[in-house]
């Protein structure tokens, strides 16, 4: 009689409550020594092949607009003055630098304003997604500060601007 290595693998979305990647359980009822290699050519391939994702996830500007115009009621009630620089106030190598700018700023004011709810979770995700490289941008504080109106109107000109390009 052989024994079948089983694998359960488990993908999950950031900030859920489960443990975060996957759980690998390996049973075998003979001998758990005696398909090694097996076992690891599966968890190899399956490391390669399986990456995780989720339907709240958000990973490109237009999702991100998607999810602000879900948003702007709530935090349009803010009365924060946030540093909000217009497209044309930093060179195009900066854009992300400069989104990383708004999603901070932005996430203040989710904290400030206690919004909670879901749908502010494709902001986090977003902002952990973001890769940017700070060599050579300026700092956010260099920018202006502006109310949230102002502030939300040019992130989503922004991102209007990704989208397009």
């Amino acid at each position: 009689m052989t024994a079948l290595p089983v694998i359960l693998f488990q993908l999950t979305c950031h900030r859920d409550q489960r443990a975060r990647g996957f759980q690998i359980q390996l049973t075998c009822k003979l001998c758990r020594e005696s398909h090694k290699t097996q076992v690891w050519l599966c968890l190899l391939v399956l490391s390669l092949l399986s990456t995780p994702t989720c339907a709240n996830s958000v990973s490109e500007a237009g999702d991100l607009q998607i999810c602000l115009n879900n948003l702007i009621h709530n935090v349009k009630k803010s009365d924060a003055m946030l540093y909000a620089p217009r497209i044309q106030d930093f060179p195009d190598f900066c854009t992300k630098t400069v989104l990383k700018c708004y999603m901070l700023e932005l996430i203040m004011v989710l904290h400030e304003e206690e919004i909670r709810d879901d749908s502010v979770n494709c902001v986090y995700d977003f902002n952990d997604n973001l890769q940017t490289t700070i060599v050579g941008c300026p700092a956010c504080e260099t920018y202006t500060l502006q109310n949230i109106t102002t502030f939300m109107d040019r992130l989503m000109d922004l991102l209007q601007k990704l989208n397009s390009t």
